[in-house]
């Protein structure tokens, strides 16, 4: 098993690669997947990578974990594959779209559209053992991917942060907000939804912001 990131992404990190940290993580999630059932498909580790080059990036979504059951994860935080049933949250996500945007809900839950279009669909954790929520917590992606929020924080300028709830909000302090736009709403899960999360409108001010700095919108 070898951890592979889209060049764009290994230019600005490779840093990060070298470190003692990132070794021992490496290492951890090898034996991992050696010995138990792990999500995603190792292909899919840096899937948010894969679709989402540095050059194209506009807008980061920040989750915390991913699915920990068959066939959901797919290396996009929210999202799942096509085909599998919407979790609470990503239908929350969608009933708030369709509502800001006064379009249809989407009956695919493969955000792989969103990342194509310039959306980093990031977990702070990239994998997981199945169904055992946050088994792969405090293991070194953290600080992996606190790193690469401060390096697209240094390295880029006008890029729409959506932080959902007080995970993703504690991400602030990575954040450069003179040069960021920075959105923030409770969590989209069914427990945070009706304290705020519906009539956000963080889909419609995304693209509000991007059309400012003469960016193309987002098709949500």
């Amino acid at each position: 098993m070898e951890l592979k990131i889209a060049n764009s992404w290994k230019n600005i990190l490779h840093n990060e690669f070298e470190k003692s940290y990132f070794k021992d993580l490496t290492n951890f999630v090898k034996e991992e997947y050696g010995k138990h059932q792990c999500f995603p498909d190792e292909k899919d580790i840096f899937g948010a990578f894969d679709f989402c080059s540095v050059a194209a990036l506009k807008v980061v979504i920040i989750g915390q974990d991913p699915y920990h059951d068959e066939n959901q994860a797919n290396g996009l935080c929210f999202s799942v594959k096509e085909g599998i049933k919407h979790p609470p949250s990503l239908k929350n996500i969608f009933k708030e779209i369709a509502i800001d945007l006064d379009q249809e809900i989407s009956h695919n839950g493969n955000l792989e559209r969103w990342a194509s279009q310039g959306v980093l669909l990031l977990n702070a954790t990239l994998t997981v053992r199945a169904h055992e929520a946050g088994s792969h917590q405090n293991k070194g992606w953290e600080k992996f991917t606190d790193a690469v929020i401060t390096k697209i924080s240094n390295e880029k300028e006008n890029v729409v942060f959506l932080l959902w709830g007080k995970f993703a909000e504690g991400k602030i302090k990575l954040i450069d907000t003179s040069k960021h736009c920075i959105l923030t709403a409770p969590h989209p899960s069914p427990l945070g939804a009706w304290r705020g999360w519906f009539g956000s409108k963080h889909f419609s001010k995304t693209n509000v912001f991007l059309k400012k700095i003469g960016a193309e919108s987002i098709s949500w």
